[in-house]
């Protein structure tokens, strides 16, 4: 009975094995050909046959714009620096909270009041 069985199971391991050595021989072998691509191939002598523009000295000059420098700045003028200094110094100072000329003064509030303490009833 042992040896049948035995029998049985060696036979069934070899069935198996080849199974799977035969797969893998299958996958293991592909073609070798290589194959023609079309669409690479018309890029390649496209590719091959692109001959570029030769550079010209001149080429930039279109694109690019030429530099000039700034004008310099005017000077202001001597005789406009005094009159403005003049009618600075000659205007009324303006204080926040004080009145101006011919106006009443505003009644100042206290901002400091206290309140008167209620006695605590016991």
């Amino acid at each position: 009975m042992m040896s049948q069985s035995l029998r049985a199971s060696r036979s069934l391991f070899t069935r198996v094995s080849r199974q799977q050595v035969s797969v893998a021989r299958r996958t293991f072998l592909t073609s070798a050909i290589r194959q023609a691509d079309p669409v690479q191939d018309l890029y390649l002598r496209e590719l091959r046959a692109y001959k570029p523009t030769p550079v010209k000295p001149g080429d930039a000059d279109a694109h690019v714009l030429k530099f000039s420098p700034p004008a310099a700045p005017q000077s202001p003028e001597e005789a406009n620096l005094a009159s403005e200094l003049k009618s600075y110094e000659s205007q009324e100072v303006e204080v926040e909270g004080q009145a101006a000329a011919g106006e009443a003064a505003p009644a100042e509030e206290s901002w400091f009041e206290e309140e008167e303490e209620t006695p605590a009833a016991h």
